[in-house]
């Protein structure tokens, strides 16, 4: 098939051309200016042809702290993480983003979309995290959309009435472990499943693709005029 006559991928069009890239990132704390990034997995995610989602591949690497890096104790306790253990084979900032970013971009292009949206559980801390490191790594190609990002706590309360990701794992059927929670690779891996849960759920349910505009009933405000 030629390029003109090429279908574009069905992922293009299910998110107004973005693809969803699910990302956990474990951290010495809540500040992303100050505090450091250790962590970080990236779960990529693709779409049969008929418009089921799933997930593919992953990636994680393990990051040193930046210079000057704030340590906090009590953030290392809960994570578990030793930062300068040496069977962490921790890198760089700007090598650990530059090895997460390159097959999102790819992905991005295989997919026939325009850019990445990141989806994490508690999306804004992971989204503030991953932007300012590759901000102070000075990494000018960041794939993902600068400001936009897919929430699995605010969707699990909409879906599941949770907001808690083991709690909304439970709910879902997928299995959660506390004893392997607070990995970045874990973490990422079960909201990746969380969110395939929900958008196939919401497809199944007959909510994707939508009707046309003229076919849709009328919302409740509407109905109240």
């Amino acid at each position: 098939m030629s390029d003109e006559n090429k279908q574009p991928h069905p992922m293009s069009q299910r998110f107004r051309g973005f693809l969803p890239v699910v990302v956990d990132v474990e951290t010495a704390g809540f500040n992303p200016e100050r505090d450091a990034l250790l962590e970080i997995a990236a779960v990529m995610l693709t779409m049969d042809e008929d418009g089921w989602l799933r997930r593919s591949e992953t990636h994680v690497q393990q990051i040193d702290p930046f210079e000057g890096a704030n340590l906090e104790q009590s953030a290392l306790d809960f994570t578990g993480i030793d930062p300068w253990n040496p069977e962490r084979e921790a890198v760089p900032e700007r090598e650990g983003l530059s090895e997460i970013f390159s097959p999102i971009r790819k992905a991005v292009k295989e997919h026939d979309c325009k850019r990445a949206v990141l989806v994490g559980h508690n999306a804004t801390f992971d989204h503030n995290f991953v932007f300012a490191a590759a901000l102070r790594a000075d990494i000018k190609r960041n794939p993902f959309h600068p400001f936009s990002s897919f929430d699995t706590a605010a969707l699990a309360g909409l879906v599941y009435g949770q907001t808690v990701l083991a709690k909304a794992c439970e709910a879902a059927g997928i299995r959660f472990s506390q004893r392997e929670a607070h990995s970045a690779l874990y973490d990422a891996t079960r909201t990746a499943e969380l969110f395939c849960s929900m958008v196939n759920r919401f497809r199944d349910l007959g909510g994707w693709p939508p009707p046309p505009a003229g076919e849709m009933p009328p919302t409740l405000a509407r109905a109240l005029d």
